[in-house]
């Protein structure tokens, strides 16, 4: 069962009981608040995440992705919640600083 790992939400797991879904619906589905201005459609980066294990569980970088990287606005190591697809297993990701909800505790 693909499983993600938010660890600055105090290691928080969240499972998800298929496959191929955008990894912000399944984070969205589990009642945890995740930025996202453009309304889901690849237009800005705010629902970024820091992808620390598991890329390989991860569909390719959407031409989104790559426009954004290609702007210096993305690192390979981070990606779009809105773009990116949760293939199969387990991802640990980080909420991105800069993208943090006021009303969310986090932890480190």
């Amino acid at each position: 069962m693909p499983k993600i790992i938010i660890e600055n939400l105090y290691h928080k797991e969240i499972s998800s009981k298929g496959t191929d879904r955008k990894v912000i619906e399944i984070i969205h589905d589990n009642n945890v608040d995740w930025m996202h201005a453009c309304g889901k459609k690849g237009r800005c980066t705010t629902c970024m995440m820091i992808v620390t294990a598991g890329m390989e569980n991860l569909s390719e970088p959407t031409d989104r992705e790559l426009y954004f990287r290609n702007l210096g606005k993305l690192k390979p190591h981070q990606r779009l919640t809105c773009q990116t697809q949760l293939k199969e297993g387990e991802i640990h990701i980080r909420v991105n600083d800069a993208y943090k909800l006021p009303h969310m505790d986090y932890g480190e």
